[in-house]
C-alpha cells in the first residue's frame, strides 16, 4: 500500500510546484510562499499554479517579493488562478517578505538555528498553525529534525488506506528520504477518496 502510494502521489507539493528544496535561502523562501498559499481555502492544484506564476514574475526570494509592487503580486496570483483572495494576500506577501529580511537577512536557515522556529514561523504574515504544519512537512526532507513530520492530515490519509494512524509506524515502513514524499501522498489520500481508491486497487492488483 505505501509503495503504490508513494509510486503514484508520492510527489511532493514542493517538487510539483517546481522548487528543488535545497538547505539554501532561495527554494526555502519559496517553500514558505508556497506553505502560505496551501493553507488557504483554495484547491492545491490553484496553490501550486499561483506559486509557480510568482516565480515567473521573477519573485523568487524575499527580496524581490518585497522590491515587487502589491498590483505585480494580485497580477501573478490571479494568473496561477488565486483569485479569492489574492488581494490579501499579496499584502501578506509583501509584509511577510520584509520579515524575513529584517529578521533574518532573507534566510531562513537563521530561523531553523533560533530557539523556537515554529513559532517564528507562525509570526510570518499568512502563515498559521497550518502553514506551519505544511512548511515542516516539506521541508523535513531538508532539515532531518524534524523527521517523522506527519501530522494529522497526513495521519487522516493514513487512517483512509487503513494504514497505520501513527508517525513513528508509518516512518517504520519507509527510508528516511522518503518521508516527506509519504507525507505528501497521504495528504492527497486525505483529501480525495479517488486517491485512495486507486492505491488500494492497485495495492489488491
Amino acid at each position: 500500500m505505501v509503495r503504490e502510494l508513494l509510486d503514484r502521489h508520492g510527489q511532493t507539493y514542493a517538487q510539483e510546484a517546481g522548487i528543488t528544496l535545497r538547505d539554501t535561502p532561495q527554494p526555502l523562501y519559496q517553500l514558505l510562499v508556497l506553505s502560505l498559499l496551501l493553507s488557504a481555502r483554495i484547491r492545491s492544484d490553484i496553490a501550486v499554479a499561483s506559486a509557480r506564476a510568482l516565480v515567473r514574475a521573477g519573485m523568487k526570494d524575499a527580496r524581490r517579493m518585497a522590491e515587487a509592487t502589491w498590483q505585480q503580486r494580485v497580477d501573478a496570483l490571479g494568473e496561477g488562478g488565486y483569485r479569492r483572495y489574492d488581494e490579501r494576500t499579496s499584502t501578506q506577501l509583501g509584509e511577510g517578505a520584509e520579515l524575513v529580511l529584517d529578521r533574518w537577512g532573507g534566510d531562513l536557515r537563521r530561523l531553523r538555528r533560533s530557539e523556537d522556529p515554529r513559532g517564528a514561523l507562525r509570526e510570518v504574515p499568512g502563515i498559521g498553525p497550518m502553514g506551519v504544519s505544511i512548511f515542516l512537512r516539506e521541508a523535513q526532507a531538508v532539515w532531518p529534525e524534524y523527521r517523522p513530520h506527519l501530522d494529522g492530515k497526513a495521519l487522516q490519509g493514513a487512517e483512509k488506506l487503513g494504514l497505520p494512524a501513527s508517525a513513528e509506524k508509518l516512518a517504520g515502513l519507509v527510508g528516511q528520504d522518503e518521508l516527506a514524499p509519504l507525507a505528501a501522498g497521504l495528504v492527497r489520500a486525505a483529501l480525495s477518496s479517488k486517491v485512495v481508491e486507486e492505491v488500494r486497487e492497485a495495492a489488491r492488483g
